[in-house]
């Protein structure tokens, strides 16, 4: 199952099938500019913060593998829990 995981990541980050954004997150970038009227032309600066939005970006092959993981986790579950129903309506003989 790891083979077919590592495989279709590959082959999905191969052939570039772009990503997706999930999210944004704000981010504060600071800035030195030129103080305005005679202090900037004395040479004095100004500090300013902006905050911008930034996106975060999962790759498509990585969205596909973690489907593939769940879809597989959940075939198992369903295999062990129909087997532990087989179980319990089977009683154990007794010796």
């Amino acid at each position: 199952m790891k083979e077919i995981i590592a495989g279709i990541t590959t082959i999905a980050s191969a052939t570039s099938l772009g990503s997706v954004t999930v999210a944004t997150v704000p981010i504060a970038v600071t800035t030195t500019v030129s103080a305005g009227g005679i202090a900037g032309l004395l040479g004095f600066t100004a500090t300013t913060t902006t905050i911008v939005a930034s996106p975060v970006a999962v790759p498509l092959g990585v969205i596909i593998a973690t489907g593939l993981g769940l879809a597989w986790g959940g075939k198992k579950v369903y295999e062990y829990l129909k087997d532990q129903q087989g179980n319990a309506a089977s009683p154990a003989k007794s010796p």
